[in-house]
């Protein structure tokens, strides 16, 4: 049976998307970098956030991006003050604490995450907010150019979290990430998700967050079903797998989903490489979205899932691909504001500028500003 629950979430600092929460961090580590320069105090972030949507994942994918060492620690695992501080040792008649070994020993620039940090015991946590002060305990400090980062998750619902106080919240810049379909959507065309996943979560944004339905336990999902051709012809597995990992009603939509609608979606591939747009594009989703009202959501389930596909590093733009991109932008039945969205999204892109070379579509563009 589904569970369901609404809680009045604390959280902290602005409530941003993956991308925006990606450029706050990046420019307070910046900030950081340049005040421990001048022999300043750096500051350590908090990032908010509810269970599998993405923050840990976010701060490894930046780490790897700068090109920064990177150490990971959970302190709800810890049992002991010495998984902290460090373990006592006599060294030359006087009682020394040994660093533990994940404490980063190398100059930096490094990040240290310390995740689900407000899940640790109340001791933990405390013993915490010196490092959180100083990048340093009394055993121990951070190297140079090294910075900190948290993951919270709120507090004020169902989560075994231990509160911080006012003493330990202020010694942190902080922001809150918030799930966004199209980011995410983004990102799974990158990762190579499977692409009926992507559109799922596209046409079904409104149940693809949950108590157990989460950024994480979907990408599971996806993965498990990647194999299985037909979906259509495996449901009871394709349940079954749903049912593991989803909440009821997020299992319940994909079915309907596989079963109404996943026929109806042109994937990008088909677009962009068809070989007689008017035969293998425009007149099939014609019939597709034409019916008693225009739906509208199925063509925004691909514009974005193209708009994605046009953006993944390795596509190359060939005549053929740009004249069936500008013959989609020109459909009669496809809405202005998705048309603009589209345009927008390659803002800033070569392809964009191979595509205003189109006189009807530089005008669409131009009308549309």
């Amino acid at each position: 049976m589904a569970k369901q629950a609404q809680h009045n979430y604390v959280y902290y600092g602005a409530r941003a998307k993956a991308g925006e929460v990606t450029d706050f961090v990046r420019h307070v580590l910046d900030a950081n970098l340049r005040a421990e320069a001048r022999g300043q105090r750096k500051t350590p972030i908090c990032i908010w956030g509810r269970h599998g949507i993405g923050k840990t994942e976010i701060v490894q994918s930046l780490a790897r991006e700068l090109g920064h060492s990177f150490r990971y620690i959970a302190p709800a695992q810890f049992e002991e003050m010495g998984d902290l501080v460090g373990m006592p040792a006599i060294e030359n008649g006087r009682t020394v604490f040994r660093a533990p070994d994940w404490v980063p020993r190398e100059e930096g620039p490094g990040i240290l995450l310390i995740d689900d940090a407000n899940r640790a015991d109340d001791r933990i946590l405390r013993g915490i907010m010196q490092l959180l002060q100083n990048f340093e305990l009394v055993s121990w400090k951070l190297p140079p150019k090294w910075q900190i980062i948290l993951t919270a998750n709120p507090d004020g619902g169902d989560y075994s979290v231990t509160p911080m106080d006012d003493a330990m919240i202020t010694r942190m810049m902080h922001i809150t990430l918030e799930f966004d379909p199209h980011e995410w959507a983004r990102w799974a065309e990158f990762n190579k998700i499977d692409p009926r996943g992507i559109s799922f979560v596209l046409a079904y944004p409104e149940v693809v967050t949950g108590l157990r339905t989460t950024p994480r336990t979907l990408v599971q999902f996806f993965e498990n079903i990647a194999g299985i051709d037909s979906l259509g012809a495996n449901l009871g597995l394709v349940r079954t797998l749903a049912d593991s990992c989803l909440d009821e009603n997020t299992a319940t939509a994909f079915i309907a989903f596989v079963n109404q609608e996943l026929r109806a979606l042109i994937s990008p591939e088909q677009i962009c490489d068809a070989a007689d747009f008017q035969t293998e594009v425009a007149r099939p989703l014609e019939r597709i979205v034409q019916q008693r009202s225009l739906r509208v959501d199925i063509l925004a389930t691909i514009t974005t899932r193209l708009a994605n596909f046009l953006l993944t590093e390795g596509f190359t733009p060939t005549p053929e691909r740009l004249k069936n991109i500008a013959g989609f932008l020109k459909l009669s039945l496809l809405p202005n504001d998705l048309r603009m969205t589209l345009l927008q999204d390659l803002a800033g892109t070569e392809l964009l500028s191979q595509l205003l070379e189109d006189q009807e579509i530089a005008t669409i563009f131009l009308e549309g500003m």
